[in-house]
């Protein structure tokens, strides 16, 4: 399980947004987004953290390792 706080996803378009990114870069994962406390969970099939969170980064948002 690999998770993120992502502080500017404020609504459920971002969270849109940082799901497809996520699975645009792993499409087999499994991802998890509470908006009440920011953080996505990520269960990857072969991404890396760091492959995960540049995707989350290229669409446009901040992840924190949480």
């Amino acid at each position: 399980m690999i998770a993120f706080q992502v502080s500017d996803m404020s609504c459920a378009r971002c969270a849109g947004a940082v799901t497809k990114a996520l699975k645009e870069a792993d499409h087999a994962a499994l991802v998890r987004v509470d908006m009440a406390t920011f953080t996505v969970e990520i269960e990857p099939s072969h991404a890396t953290a760091r492959q995960l969170s540049d995707a989350i980064k290229r669409a446009g948002y901040s992840p924190v390792a949480a």
